[in-house]
């Protein structure tokens, strides 16, 4: 099923939702749309609500303004989907920057949140690092206004793990280049300062590690220890994944076994 619906600040936003049962947000990476996660979604149905919302500025959310990319416009974003569905406590599922909403959402909304799924998780900069990535950033939003998505992200692609660099791929046709322009606006915000702000996070939590420089394996060691009630998975995002189907065959039994342990009541 369709949803639309509407950010805090009004924004029309959009998901797609199926299933019955105790609810499981999975929250996309920076790129691709809520399609990529849609063999995941599947492997995570049976007994369970699974929605996928297209992030603001991707798929069908179409946003061009850039100054409502924000990481708290999206951590209010997925509360908004959360409380027009009906939902109190939900399950997360986040890969890339979707695990960096996830945790913000966590940190902000622990009532909210039953249970995360940390997957190839976004790097935590330092001050230079975060320079260079703001500054990466405007190049890239650059390159899409003068020559379209695929132009921007050619020289990105090689550096990507396979898999990222597959769903950015498969979802460049259904990008919105004014959309994603705006969206390198985020570039000059910043989700948390360092890896010991997640220490106030106690929902329990699985980390799977990624396999790139954007989303360093190393890092994800480091999130399992921090937070409180989290461990690191067996599953990793390995070079001979290729595909969504592979990611969902990769990492969904552990994270489905994760989540019958935690799972929200339903509603």
């Amino acid at each position: 099923m369709d949803v639309s619906y509407r950010g805090a600040d009004a924004w029309p936003l959009y998901a797609h939702t199926f299933g019955a049962g105790p609810a499981t947000v999975l929250l996309h990476g920076g790129g691709p749309d809520h399609r990529s996660l849609l063999p995941l979604a599947e492997q995570l149905s049976d007994g369970s609500t699974v929605v996928l919302p297209d992030l603001r500025g991707f798929g069908r959310s179409v946003c061009t303004d850039p100054a409502c990319f924000t990481w708290a416009r999206y951590t209010e974003d997925v509360v908004s989907l959360i409380d027009h569905l009906g939902l109190h406590k939900v399950s997360l599922v986040g890969t890339g920057m979707g695990s960096t909403i996830a945790l913000r959402v966590a940190a902000a909304h622990p009532d909210r949140v039953s249970a995360m799924a940390l997957i190839s998780v976004e790097d935590i900069e330092d001050d230079d690092a975060k320079g260079a990535e703001a500054a990466f950033f405007e190049a890239f939003a650059a390159r899409v206004v003068a020559g379209g998505p695929q132009a921007a992200w050619e020289p990105v692609l090689p550096a990507l793990a396979p898999l990222i660099g597959a769903l950015v791929r498969e979802a460049i046709p259904r990008c919105d280049p004014a959309s994603l322009a705006a969206f390198c606006a985020i570039g000059h915000d910043r989700a948390f300062q360092s890896v010991d702000e997640l220490r106030s996070i106690d929902v329990p939590t699985l980390v799977v590690p990624g396999a790139d420089a954007r989303h360093p394996s190393q890092l994800a060691a480091e999130v399992a220890r921090a937070l409180p009630d989290a461990r690191l998975a067996a599953a990793s995002m390995s070079a001979e994944l290729r595909t969504a189907e592979d990611l969902a065959e990769a990492v969904g039994p552990e994270v489905r076994r994760f989540f019958a342990a935690h799972a929200a009541p339903c509603g």
